[in-house]
């Protein structure tokens, strides 16, 4: 029986709590899993100055296999990469031929041509005429610096690569077809 009062007891000596009381104990329970998420998740650098890219890789020269395997694509199945690539960025297809031309020579119906018939890029960059300025063509693609591969075609490809990243990224055309 002691243990009834005393539980009794203990009943009627606690205050009843206000609505104020509830509201803050309510309050202070929030802010404690608030706290826990905030613990929790995941902190970002926001403020974190940004550091350089890694320098690019040196480029090793492909095996002869890997060369061919590339010199055989054909140039419309990867024209039309590069036309969804610059369409989905808000450019135009006009914009693309504009810089295609540019490199290779190849504008109006002489690019239609190239692209009706099965050509590889092989014989698409063998049958350019290149632009002087082509040289001017600098940075890296896919981790590599264009100005250090050493076969031709590749850097060909590269330079068309690079003018079409440039595009898609919204750079003014005077900048990418290198103007003075």
């Amino acid at each position: 029986m002691a243990t009834k009062q005393t539980t009794r007891q203990a009943t009627a000596a606690t205050p009843r709590t206000t609505k104020k009381k509830a509201a803050a104990t309510k309050k202070k329970a929030t802010a404690k899993t608030t706290k826990k998420k905030e613990a929790t998740a995941p902190k970002t650098k926001a403020t974190a100055p940004k550091t350089k890219a890694a320098p690019a890789k040196k480029m090793t020269p492909a095996s002869p296999e890997k060369m061919a395997r590339v010199a055989a694509y054909s140039f419309a199945s990867i024209y039309a990469l590069y036309v969804k690539k610059v369409e989905r960025k808000g450019r135009t297809r006009a914009e693309l031929d504009e810089v295609i031309g540019w490199l290779t020579g190849y504008r109006g119906a002489t690019l239609q041509r190239v692209l009706d018939e099965p050509v590889d890029l092989e014989h698409f960059f063998a049958g350019a005429t290149l632009n002087p300025n082509a040289g001017l063509i600098t940075g890296v693609i896919c981790g590599v610096r264009i100005e250090d591969l050493e076969d031709p075609l590749m850097k060909q490809i590269r330079w068309l690569d690079k003018l079409v990243d440039e595009l898609a990224q919204g750079r003014a055309m005077e900048r990418i077809l290198r103007s003075a």
